[in-house]
Parts: C-alpha cells; structure tokens; sequence
C-alpha cells in the first residue's frame, strides 16, 4: 500500500478559518437567544422561590432540576429501545476503505508502546499508524527508535518505514497542542478513514474492523466514536471514582445512541473516534482554539451538511470498544470537567445561531436547545443542593421531609434507569463484563450525595474557566489500563 506523505501547508489551516462558524458572520435566528436568556431567567426566578414561597415550592430550583434529568432519561429510554432489536446487516458492494491511526502524544514513554501494539493486533490492523509527536522531551523517541527501530526524523517531517512494523510512521513536530499535532497528520496520509485514538486508550482487537465496516457500508457516515470502558488505579479512591465513573459512561453512550437516532449526535470521544478524511478536511480539519477540538469539529460536521444539503451522519459503534484511563483522584478528575465543561461553553457559544433552528433539524430544534439548558443544569443542581443544606441549618426541617420524599423518588427512578441501561449496552456492545447490576444499585442511591455533586463542582469551576480564560489543565498520571498493560511488556 502506498501512502501520500507531504509536509503540512497553510491550506488546511485556511479551510478551517473558513469553516469555523465563529470567524464568519451569521444571522442568529430570534429563538436562538430567546431559548438561551429563558435558562437565566428561568433559573433567577426558581431561586426566588426560595425566599419568597413555603412548602415544597421552596425548593422549585431543585424540583425543575430533577423534572428536567427525569425528561431526559425518559427520551434516552424511547428512543434507545431500539437496541432490543438486533441489527440487520448492512449490504454493500463498495470497496474497503484504507484506514489510518493517528496517535497525538506528548511525552508518552511509557504508553506508547501499549498503545502501538494494541494497534497491530487488531483482526483488521490498520494501514497506517502514525505517531503525531507533539514536542515530547521525555524518552518517548527512544522507546520508538529501540522498540520499532524507527529513525528519528527532523522537525516537521515523517521518519520512513522501520523493519519492525511497515504500517507505523513517527511524525515530530514542535509542541503545539493536540489540535495542530492532528492537522498536521492528516495533511500526510491520503487514506480514506482517519481514526485519532488517544496515547492512554487501548483498542480491542476487533474494533478496528468493527469501525473500517461501518464506513464501507454507510456512505453518508463522516464521522463515528467507539464505546469506552473507563479504567483508573488500584487503590481505594482509584476505585471510587472507576466505580461511578463506569456507570456514567454505560448511560452516556446509550443516551449518545438515543440521539445518533434523530441524527443529532454531537458527542464522540477524540481519544477514539473516526472520520472520513475528506469530510474532515472539507470543514477545515480540528480547532486548535478549542478546548475541546473533537466536540467543536461535529458541529462544523453537521453544519456543512445541513447548509450543503450533504445528509452526513454521525454515530456511535457498538462493536467497538477501547480502554481509557480515566481521572482517579477528586483533582484530576475536577479538571478534567473543567476542561470539558469549559470547552462546551465555547462551542455552545460560537454555535449559538443554531439553537432552536430548524434549518438544522432534529440537530437545531431538540439537541440545541437542551445543551443550551446545560449550561446550567450543573448550577441548578448545585443551587439545589445549597437550598436544602440552608433548610435544614435553619431549622426547616418540615420543608427538608418532602425534599427527601422527592429525592427517593428520584433515586427509584435511576436505579430503574441504570440496570435498564445495564441490559441494554449488554446486547448493543457484547460487553458482559464491564457493569455489575449489584454495584449499579448502589451507585445510584450514592451518585446524589457525591459522584454528582463532584460533576457540578467541575463544571461550575468550568464556567469560571469559561469566563476567565484560564486554560491551564495539568496533566493527569498514568495508573490505569495503560499502567496494568505496561506492567506485561516483555521489557
């Protein structure tokens, strides 16, 4: 197989500008900011209750946070109940697309090769794995140069092909964020399918084919996440948060399935995800002024589609699944939520004008609006949670019983919605290993209490991040799957 390698131009970063809804003037339609200043006042108004109302409505900020999660557990369970229904194969006679990883890593030592390796013993091993070396100054190159017996390229530029591995290329380039490493890669491989897959990710061994299936039979399919299974340490702590942490996953990824039905996904996971290259360089490849360039790049996605009559489609694949590391201490994951949430702010921001607008769909008409009323579904639940503390520290504890009775109900509610869940992502992804139905019970009576408020407090410090500028993230430990796997290395 030959591939096109070339050093990167202004070209795709030109694209990109010209893509980005935030560089180009747009009419924003009336509804958009309608729905989005309705969530502040929404929100200033359910507060005063507190001081100006008794009883129950009181706590009307609580009571409309729980009303909405209610809501949208009940869509995530119509429109996922589809998942009962096996899938019928997909027929097609188009060719097998060439595939190529690219792995964006900085000063990745000790991950690097798991992650390598995990890549060529897939049962349908990509054609090309390039490492996008983003300015590492740790060992990472030695371990590529020793292990894989690559030669070091100079700067900007791509090494050739080493004896060890023909399908793996080292791509060094001078530190410039995740973003620009990606951009840089894609403008040196012509391959049909780009997949990014995070340094800390390891991919099952069927779940490349799993992805390469899923763009040869759908034409119209540009861009597709895979399932992630969150994997942290060993010790008490470390298991705290993998325990919550994995539940969470279970729904999000059914609830991404939910929408990828009314074609309005937005979510996919850059540390696992796959494009087809030439949409991808279409709307201008990623953001690098993002802080979170792989949620802002599907809305570029659906907006090109929608304004060029395109019909692209973005989607979860069940059948394939990957390991990540996931945050284990309440810092690392803190800012990993601030991160995320501050970067879904931005978006949310520059892609106002398609809040409420039917020009895009179930996309502008539904998704929209409801990441709009995100932006303050955390302060809601964390404004809840202060009234009732305040309840009770002042001696209102008539008013703290009916709370509780409304709690309980709540917490029926997700314990019915998590083993649903459970059952579910069993059939859709064949993981029967991942979630224990003992353990989600338990989870859910707990998350209320603590695995959710620690969610808020990461969003709320992402709005401060959001408002701020401050964009430091720190870096997060290795301890997880790619530390366990590291350990089996044979050196």
């Amino acid at each position: 197989m030959n591939f096109h390698f070339s050093p990167p131009d202004d070209a795709l970063e030109g694209r990109r500008i010209a893509a980005s809804a935030r560089y180009s003037p747009r009419v924003v339609p009336l509804i958009s900011p309608l729905i989005g200043g309705g969530v502040i006042v929404a929100f200033a108004c359910l507060i005063a209750q507190a001081f100006f109302r008794q009883g129950l409505a009181a706590w009307s900020a609580g009571l409309a946070y729980i009303f909405y999660d209610t809501c949208l557990l009940a869509f995530t369970g119509w429109q996922a109940r589809k998942l009962y229904r096996p899938a019928l194969p997909a027929v097609s006679d188009a060719p097998r697309p060439t595939l190529a990883v690219i792995i964006a890593a900085h000063n990745e030592e000790h991950a690097i090769a798991v992650t390598i390796d995990a890549l060529a013993a897939q049962t349908d091993a990509p054609d090309l794995i390039l490492v996008a070396d983003d300015g590492s100054t740790d060992g990472m190159g030695d371990v590529l140069e020793t292990r894989y017996r690559l030669q070091r390229p100079e700067f900007g530029q791509t090494c050739l092909p080493g004896p060890v591995m023909p399908s793996l290329r080292w791509l060094r380039l001078p530190q410039g964020g995740k973003a620009r490493v990606l951009n840089a890669a894609l403008a040196m491989t012509d391959c049909d399918i780009v997949l990014t897959v995070d340094a800390d990710t390891l991919v099952e061994n069927h779940a490349i084919a799993a992805m390469r299936e899923s763009f040869r039979t759908e034409p119209g399919l540009v861009a597709a996440t895979g399932v992630l299974t969150p994997v942290c340490g060993k010790g008490p702590v470390a298991r705290f948060f993998q325990w919550f942490q994995t539940y969470e996953y279970v729904r999000n990824f059914v609830s991404r399935y939910a929408w990828m039905q009314l074609n309005g996904l937005l979510l996919i996971s850059g540390a696992f995800a796959a494009f087809r290259r030439d949409a991808l360089v279409t709307v201008g490849g990623f953001d690098p002024d993002c802080l979170v360039e792989d949620y802002e790049l599907i809305h570029r996605l659906h907006r090109w589609s929608a304004e060029h009559g395109k019909g692209w489609t973005v989607r979860v694949i069940g059948a394939a699944r990957a390991r990540t590391d996931a945050p284990e201490t309440l810092m690392s994951f803190l800012r990993q939520r601030r991160r995320w949430f501050a970067g879904f702010l931005q978006t949310q921001r520059w892609n106002r004008d398609m809040t409420g607008n039917a020009r895009f769909g179930k996309l502008g008409t539904a998704m929209m609006p409801v990441k709009a009323l995100d932006t303050l579904q955390p302060i809601y639940g964390l404004a809840a949670f202060i009234l009732l503390i305040g309840f009770v520290a002042t001696g209102r504890y008539a008013l703290a019983f009916p709370i509780l009775l409304v709690m309980i109900g709540k917490i029926v509610i997700d314990i019915s919605f998590h083993l649903w869940c459970l059952g579910h992502y069993r059939r859709w992804t064949g993981d029967k290993q991942s979630a224990g139905a003992a353990k989600a019970l338990f989870a859910a009576v707990l998350e209320p209490f603590s695995f959710q408020l620690m969610r808020h407090a990461g969003a709320a410090w992402g709005w401060w991040t959001f408002l701020t500028g401050q964009h430091s993230w720190g870096r997060q430990s290795r301890r997880g799957i790619v530390a366990q796997a590291i350990a089996r290395l044979p050196y």
